[in-house]
């Protein structure tokens, strides 16, 4: 399940406890502008949890030195060995353009970006002399003791086909339905097979889901909140059943992950994370 920053900061920890307690194998947070740190989320959730994989998707990449980045991606897989996940983008151009971060070539960044970062953290010495990326002999002192695994959130094509080229995975996010994470990730690896990479290629995806009676109609509200068009209007909801139909689907279509993500004014979290659990289990 994803805990989006609508929710209070002081509701984190319960959340990733109520979602380990329902068995849950995956708990991700967002980091959007101006709202909760990414890093600083993932590391409260790891921190009162001890098996849950957490997730962050996504942090732009603008905000952030890729040698910072490092630094603070290495020492928290290597605080909670095997568990964080890490979800890197564009960022939203209007917010990267009020924090003064906003760059004329998204795809460049990603490019130079996240072939650093991966290179950083596998304990290599990095110099590089790019367009947004510049590393004079960067090395980490504490480089994680396992490989890292980045993944690359993407919408339109150009983005999909670069994250199947230098990411370890993709992040596609609400308002994707099955047949378009299907040829998203068919779009992803075929640019991995054009470039000769082999090896495995995660695929996270966010699915928005309310659980009950009037589950469909209230999301159609949650649609037009987003301002979701078309396919796009694409859910799970009705009783844990048919959440875990729907959620089928999406694997069936090549993810290897689904984050079931509420709607935004929803207060009971403890009660969607239950509801998340049992689907899990009839899905298992």
């Amino acid at each position: 399940m994803i805990f989006q920053p609508w929710s209070a900061p002081e509701r984190l920890r319960e959340a990733a406890l109520a979602a380990e307690r329902a068995g849950l194998d995956e708990f991700w947070v967002w980091e959007d502008c101006f709202k909760e740190s990414g890093i600083a989320s993932i590391v409260a959730a790891l921190s009162v949890t001890e098996r849950l994989r957490v997730g962050v998707g996504i942090l732009p990449m603008p905000l952030r030195n890729v040698a910072l980045l490092a630094m603070e991606a290495a020492l928290i897989e290597r605080l909670f060995p095997g568990r964080p996940r890490f979800g890197l983008g564009h960022g939203v151009l209007d917010w990267m353009g009020q924090a003064g971060a906003r760059v004329a070539s998204p795809l460049t960044l990603m490019r130079e970006y996240v072939p650093a970062l991966r290179r950083l953290l596998a304990g290599e010495e990095v110099t590089v002399s790019g367009r947004y990326v510049n590393l004079d002999r960067v090395k980490l002192d504490w480089p994680p003791a396992a490989p890292v695994r980045i993944l690359g959130a993407a919408e339109g094509p150009k983005t999909t086909a670069l994250v199947g080229e230098v990411a370890d995975g993709i992040v596609l996010t609400g308002g994707w339905s099955a047949g378009m994470v299907r040829d998203s990730v068919a779009r992803a690896t075929q640019a991995r097979s054009d470039a000769g990479i082999d090896g495995p290629f995660d695929v996270a995806v966010f699915l928005m889901a309310d659980f009950g009676d009037g589950a469909a109609e209230r999301m159609e509200t949650e649609f037009d909140a987003w301002r979701m068009t078309g396919e796009r209007r694409y859910a799970a909801a009705g009783s844990v059943e048919q959440v875990a139909a729907t959620v089928r689907e999406v694997f069936e279509a090549g993810a290897t992950s689904v984050l079931l993500q509420s709607r935004t004014n929803l207060d009971d979290l403890e009660g969607f994370a239950a509801n998340a659990g049992e689907v899990a289990r009839l899905l298992r």
